[in-house]
């Protein structure tokens, strides 16, 4: 039987006692940010996690992404929770309040993300993905631009995606061999991506093209597709089968003469593309080592359930000695990765995250992950 229990008391020390969010109640726009509120906050989301995506683990793990009849139906519970969760205000807890968001501070829309990945880190990627999709377009879109898709992520009408990996050219940006061309107020794009996640359920759809294939990074532009699954010229392919995070929906995309309207083209300047990823990629890379550590830390704790119970030569394994060293080691490192992660939420909020640090803080999280 599966146990998690969010680290609330680990939670309120690194958001209280390191962040000192006390003071964020302070600044013009965050008065609301109180302490017994930010308390509040986090316990109801520790209890939705606890409650609501444990429980679909097993079931996204088991039975995962079904394909029928060219649809893809994602695990069973896993679209309540999703609605459950929107409903809830979930989804718009650090979203611009001008854009249909809360506005509260970023620090606890990543505990939040940390108690999701740690309860059900497939499930997380739906939302998780939508909330990239609407960084970028924060940092990098015109106020159209804003105006017309923030409110739709934020309310969780859509969810996000963005199409970047293609065959043959991984995730190698400068290579990428998806055209776009431009034909008067349109752009027509021609190609594929692969291992798309969100790419079946995605209302709005980020993809990495070339504007001008003469260049490599300077040739990069990025097209927003406004609910793709309707448009002509836009097919989705098979389901892909994974390893793990099967209840997660990953999808090959095909691009066959797609017309996009001009407008759509992110922050209205070709070739921005390249620097448009590069500025999001140290926080991509942080959510990833954030949701990597915490479902190493809730590995642990059904590690601990299961040898506290489980018997063997008439004691349990937790009494044995070497199962003891095991758990410290591993315990040890689940702490490391922690502290690290914090150290890096901190340097996010003060604008000094490098893509360095970030990815080490991926390497690190994500190679214990597997290992724990």
């Amino acid at each position: 039987m599966q146990t998690y229990k969010a680290p609330l008391r680990d939670m309120r020390f690194v958001i209280h006692e390191m962040l000192d969010a006390e003071q964020l109640s302070k600044l013009p726009g965050y008065e609301e940010a109180t302490a017994d509120t930010i308390d509040a906050i986090i316990e109801e989301g520790a209890k939705f996690c606890e409650d609501k995506l444990l429980p679909l683990n097993r079931v996204g793990d088991e039975e995962g992404c079904t394909y029928e009849n060219g649809v893809v139906h994602t695990p069973p519970g896993f679209k309540q929770a999703y609605d459950d969760f929107v409903a809830a205000g979930w989804q718009s807890i650090s979203s611009d309040p001008n854009y249909g968001g809360q506005g509260l501070p970023t620090t606890l829309n990543s505990g939040m993300q940390e108690f999701i990945s740690g309860a059900n880190l497939a499930w997380g990627m739906y939302p998780g993905l939508s909330q990239g999709a609407a960084a970028a377009i924060q940092v990098h879109g015109s106020a159209e631009q804003k105006a017309l898709y923030l409110p739709k992520l934020a309310s969780g009408e859509w969810v996000g995606a963005i199409a970047m990996t293609e065959p043959g050219t991984g995730s190698d940006l400068q290579a990428v061999r998806t055209r776009a061309e431009r034909q008067g107020e349109n752009y027509v794009v021609n190609g594929s991506k692969t291992f798309i996640s969100n790419g079946h359920h995605c209302g709005l759809l980020i993809v990495v093209c070339k504007t001008n294939p003469a260049e490599a990074a300077r040739g990069v532009s990025l097209l927003v597709v406004e609910q793709p699954g309707e448009q002509p010229g836009f097919r989705r392919g098979r389901l892909l089968h994974k390893i793990g995070q099967k209840g997660q929906d990953t999808a090959e995309l095909f691009f066959d003469d797609l017309r996009v309207p001009a407008e759509n083209l992110l922050g209205g300047e070709e070739g921005q593309g390249f620097y448009q990823l590069m500025n999001q990629l140290p926080r991509e890379r942080l959510i990833i080592g954030l949701g990597a550590i915490a479902a190493a830390e809730a590995a642990l704790e059904h590690t601990l359930a299961y040898v506290r119970e489980r018997k063997a030569f008439g004691k349990r394994l937790l009494d044995f000695q070497n199962t003891r060293f095991r758990l410290a080691e591993r315990r040890t490192e689940v702490t490391l990765g922690q502290v690290f992660i914090d150290h890096c939420i901190q340097r996010l909020i003060a604008g000094a995250l490098d893509a360095e640090t970030a990815s080490m803080a991926k390497w690190w999280c994500t190679q214990k992950q597997c290992e724990i």
